[in-house]
Parts: C-alpha cells; sequence; structure tokens
C-alpha cells in the first residue's frame, strides 16, 4: 500500500517529468536551455536531470507548506512554485522527502541534488543556475497557459493534451 507522502511525491515528479518536454514546444526554449547549461559548464543531460528534481523538490515543498494531499495537489499555484524554486535555500527543499523513492532515479537525482546543496562553492552556483532556468521555464508555461492562474492540474493536463508520457 502506498502512503499519501508517497503519493504525493509522486504527482510531484510527474509534474516534473512533463515540464520540460511541454515547454520545449515553444519556439526556442529547448536551445535557448541547452545554450545556457553549456555556458555554465553543466552537462545538458545532468542539467536537465537536475532541473526537472529541483521542479520535484519545489513542488514537494509547496504542497508541504500547504499541507496538501495527493488529491490536492492539482490546486497547487504554478506561481507557488516558481516563488519556491528561487525563494527556498536548497536544504529547505530537502526537508520532508520520502526516506526511499520507488523510482531509483529519483533517489539517484536527489542525492546528487543534495550533494550539490551541502558541497557548496561552485555547486551551490550551479544550483542557482539552475533555479534560475527552473523559474523561467515555469513562467513561460505561466505565460501561455488558457487559464490567468494556471496549478499544477493544469500543467498535467496540457502535457496529457500534448501526448507526452505519463
Amino acid at each position: 500500500m502506498t502512503s499519501d507522502h508517497d503519493m504525493l511525491w509522486r504527482r510531484c515528479a510527474h509534474l516534473s517529468r512533463v515540464l520540460l518536454p511541454l515547454v520545449d514546444h515553444e519556439p526556442g526554449e529547448r536551445a535557448s536551455r541547452h545554450e545556457n547549461l553549456q555556458t555554465w559548464g553543466i552537462d545538458v543531460a545532468v542539467g536537465e536531470r537536475l532541473i526537472e528534481v529541483f521542479a520535484a523538490l519545489a513542488t514537494h515543498a509547496v504542497a508541504t507548506d500547504a499541507s496538501a494531499s495527493p488529491a490536492e495537489f492539482d490546486t497547487l499555484p504554478l506561481e507557488a512554485v516558481a516563488d519556491a524554486a528561487t525563494g527556498k535555500r536548497d536544504f529547505e527543499l530537502l526537508a520532508g522527502l520520502p526516506g526511499t523513492f520507488a523510482d531509483g532515479r529519483d533517489g539517484q537525482a536527489v542525492d546528487l541534488f543534495r550533494l550539490s546543496a551541502y558541497e557548496g562553492g561552485q555547486a551551490s552556483r550551479r544550483l542557482f543556475q539552475l533555479s534560475r532556468e527552473l523559474r523561467h521555464v515555469l513562467v513561460v508555461l505561466a505565460e501561455h497557459s488558457p487559464t490567468s492562474t494556471p496549478t499544477c492540474g493544469d500543467i498535467i493536463r496540457q502535457a496529457d493534451e500534448a501526448g507526452l508520457p505519463q
């Protein structure tokens, strides 16, 4: 049986996996992101995976702060996730995570994020740059959303309509 805590993380992780493919439908977004990552000396594949986990962590932090259940996940404002991405300190995003992850990739990505957060120096700078990139992705998606105040559920529905994988 899956706990509410695990289900909430799974919803956050799912959202995080559709953000980049969804924003890549906007002209120039993928090329711009890749150029930024290369300029910062971050491997594109690693950078995109870190952006994904950053998104899951920021979403999870917003859900935890709101004491949201998995059923309430869809109502979380995308703007709050964007604010958490740049407004919360790295270690704050790590609070309240599940002890284990059903998807081993999530566990590895969280461990890489954790290592970067506690390493300091250049690693912390990379996380700052990635937080800004994530915020940009969320702002672009919000600006192109059919609703005036998009929620996490709206983004999931857009991804479904775009035929992105579950």
